[in-house]
Formats: C-alpha cells, sequence, structure tokens
C-alpha cells in the first residue's frame, strides 16, 4: 500500500469500527519555528504584519496543525506550483496558531488559506466576500479518530462512554477534526467533552496529540483520521497508542479565498483557483503532500453543519 493511499483511507489503516452507536448528523500551540524558508516563504507573525506588495503578489496560508517542517515542505511546494502554472507570485507565510490564521486572513494579510472546517467558518463569517474554491476529494467524507494509551486496557469499540473518567486531551480548540466534531459525538453519546477530569487539554496540533497520549500525560485523546493513517503507515506512531474509536464522516478542510485578492488580481481569480486545483493530474506532487486523489469544487453550504454545531458549543458567534 503506498504512503499516499495509506493516508487517504485513514482509520482503513487500521481495523474499521462500526458506526453502531454514533448519531449520523490557544491554548498550546504548534509553534511555527524560524524554518529554512525557500525563496517564496516569509514569516508572518502577527495580524499587523504588512502584506507583500505588487498586483501579482498572492499570499498563502494555512492553519498550523502539523509539525512545522512538514507545512514548510508541502505549502512551500504548493506555491511553487500555484505560481509557476497562473504566472503569479505566490509566497507560503507560516502563523503561530489557528486564531491567526483567521485574523490575518480577516485583515487581508493573508489572501487564500487553507482551513479546517471550523476555521473556515469563522473566517469567512468576519470576511463578507470571502469564498471557498475546493477542497480535497477526502474532505467530502472525513472522519476523526479517537486514540488511548494502551495502559488504559480499552479494547476497540464504539462506545465512548468509557472515556468519560480518563485524562482527555484534544488537538486545537478550534480545529474541527480535532476538538468540534469529536465534542459533537461525544455529547451525542451522553459524555460531557468539557467534563473530564481536570478539563481536557489541548495540545494544540494532531502530532502534539499524539505525542502526549504515548507519554501518558492524557490517557486518551483524538485527532484527525488523515495524520493517523499516514503515521501509522509510516510506522512512527508509538505501540503504546491505539485506535479506539472513529466517528461518523464530515466535510472539513478547504481552501478560502478572500475578497481582497479578487479585487487586487481580478475577478475571475476564484474560478482559475478552481481550475487549477481541481485539474491537478493524478500523481502531482501537490497531490501526493495532501494526501488526495484530487481536489474538488466546493461552496460554503457545504459546511452548514459545522457552522451549527459550532454555535451550538459557543466555538462560532
Amino acid at each position: 500500500m503506498s504512503t499516499r493511499r495509506a493516508v487517504r483511507s485513514g482509520g482503513r489503516v487500521e481495523a474499521q469500527l462500526s458506526r453502531r452507536g454514533f448519531l449520523t448528523a490557544t491554548a498550546a500551540t504548534a509553534a511555527a519555528a524560524a524554518l529554512a524558508a525557500c525563496g517564496r516563504t516569509s514569516p508572518v507573525s502577527s495580524p499587523g504584519a504588512a502584506p507583500s506588495s505588487g498586483r501579482g503578489a498572492l499570499r498563502l496560508g494555512a492553519i498550523p496543525d502539523q509539525d512545522p517542517e512538514v507545512l514548510q515542505r508541502l505549502y512551500g511546494t504548493v506555491a511553487d506550483s500555484m505560481s509557476a502554472a497562473l504566472d503569479l507570485d505566490v509566497s507560503y507565510s507560516p502563523v503561530t496558531d489557528y486564531g491567526a490564521a483567521v485574523s490575518l486572513f480577516r485583515t487581508g494579510d493573508l489572501d487564500l488559506v487553507w482551513f479546517g472546517g471550523l476555521t473556515g467558518v469563522q473566517a469567512r463569517l468576519q470576511t463578507p466576500g470571502a469564498q471557498p474554491v475546493a477542497q480535497r476529494d477526502i474532505d467530502q467524507d472525513f472522519h476523526s479518530v479517537f486514540v488511548v494509551n494502551t495502559a488504559t486496557g480499552l479494547a476497540p469499540a464504539d462506545d465512548l462512554t468509557p472515556l468519560a473518567p480518563l485524562r482527555f486531551t484534544y488537538g486545537s480548540e478550534t480545529s474541527t477534526s480535532g476538538r468540534l466534531m469529536p465534542a459533537f459525538f461525544l455529547r451525542e453519546q451522553g459524555v460531557d467533552p468539557q467534563g473530564f477530569p481536570g478539563g481536557p487539554g489541548f495540545s494544540g496540533s494532531h502530532d502534539a496529540t499524539l505525542a502526549l497520549v504515548a507519554a501518558g500525560s492524557y490517557q486518551a485523546g483524538v485527532l484527525n483520521e488523515q495524520v493517523w493513517g499516514s503515521r501509522t503507515a509510516a510506522g512512527t506512531v508509538d505501540p503504546a497508542v491505539v485506535q479506539y474509536a472513529r466517528t461518523p464522516a464530515f466535510h472539513d478542510y478547504h481552501w478560502l479565498l478572500g475578497p481582497q485578492a479578487t479585487q487586487r488580481l481580478g475577478a475571475d481569480l476564484a474560478p482559475r483557483l478552481t481550475e487549477w486545483f481541481t485539474g491537478l493530474p493524478a500523481g502531482d506532487p501537490v497531490l501526493e503532500l495532501f494526501g488526495a486523489d484530487g481536489f474538488v469544487p466546493t461552496e460554503a453550504g457545504n459546511y452548514a453543519q459545522i457552522e451549527q454545531i459550532g454555535r451550538s458549543l459557543g466555538l462560532v458567534s
């Protein structure tokens, strides 16, 4: 099985668990450390950062949901490929946390951002005129996985109630797959998503969640299935961490384009970007790094469930 296929299948790398029992429906951060940057990369550290100059500049950003080195390689590749294809000066700017990505998008310091479902909703509601332009094929059917330390003695199951008495960590506070949707499914099974002993932790990223559960700092946690699948396929998951349960599907990650970019670069920018993303051929390095077979068009209505759940949990106002 190829790494990309393992990433795409996510939780299917492990034995898939029954969905029976489910109802369908920033504390610690992943530090964006100083990186050895390619010529198209410059850091963004605050909402007041000065935007790049030049009519042809397009500023990329992304929520810091994984190790900074992984993100640097991924979005540096996107910037280079997009720049060559669309004849634009494209740069990638790492950010410090999820909230910074939303703020920098709202202020126009970032033009095109790879958001999770929840942060995409937050950014779109705060930025009139913002447009979703593409999501991966896997984001139409995304999942989270609950993991536990083997010391808990828990065997895989679809019943989430045994997690209630455990020390538990989410990822980022505004992560869709690392907090929002897992909290929703926990609540659907009668588990208070905030009621874990000592309160839940917030690791800041999916990789950090794995590390904390492996170390025993937390007995259980939740992360996005794609990261779980890729780390499992690569053999980098500590044997002390095992999958406990898998959530039902939901829409998640997507590219969101800000209105300032179309004002500066032309009204046809959104369809040009959608065409470029959806036209990437099989085996393209961008698709390989994103762990997908392709990108597909998307629209705001795909994230209505996330907006509704976000409002119910007080994460969207």
